[in-house]
């Protein structure tokens, strides 16, 4: 039998901890998500390249005219009408931020402080709808307004959600209203 000093004498404290391993697999990993960033940001920027040939974005008229309707919330981003995922990332379309709508009849002015903003002229407005996504994002059914509009030889669906879901509805009778008004202005022609 043995005694229990000489069990005890045999044991060995733990290891201590390898700081150089240790250091090696956090670069390695620092490293690591450093590549798949760099990855994400040549593809958005390979996917503004692909894009080039959109026009640039109209400017807001110096006077629009009386406002129909105002609006702040979010600005979830522009796709390829009908096509939720097909971002679209050229002139700083594809950069969400926040947004201020107002609706005149000269058309659809978008404000966005910390991104480009732009204009969509009246006869350029297409459709107006109630969504539930677009460009990655996805909400609950009626949660986003969705906007149909043309630019050059491209349909465009560009998304807001208000600060108040309740004024969407407002917003997509207000809109379809005013194209239709404008289509029909123009067949008298």
């Amino acid at each position: 039998m043995t005694s229990p000093l000489l069990i005890a004498a045999e044991k060995q404290s733990a290891a201590v901890t390898d700081w150089a391993a240790r250091i090696g697999w956090v670069v390695g990993l620092a490293l690591f998500v450093a590549l798949v960033y760099w990855l994400m940001r040549e593809g958005w920027k390979w996917r503004g390249t692909l894009q080039s040939d959109l026009p640039e974005l109209p400017t807001a008229p110096e006077s629009p005219g009386e406002a129909r309707l105002t609006m702040t919330g979010r600005y979830h981003g522009s796709t390829t009408a009908g096509q939720w995922l097909d971002r679209i990332v050229a002139h700083g379309l594809g950069t969400r931020s926040r947004v201020e709508l107002t609706l005149t009849d000269a058309g659809l002015d978008v404000v966005r402080p910390g991104a480009a903003d732009f204009f969509v002229p009246a006869d350029a407005l297409r459709e107006a709808l109630l969504g539930k996504g677009i460009a990655g994002k996805v909400l609950s059914e009626g949660g986003l307004l969705v906007v149909t509009w043309a630019h050059g030889d491209k349909l465009i669906d560009s998304g807001f959600r208000s600060d108040h879901a309740a004024e969407h509805t407002d917003w997509v009778e207000a809109i379809n209203s005013m194209i239709k008004n404008n289509q029909t202005e123009g067949a008298e022609r």
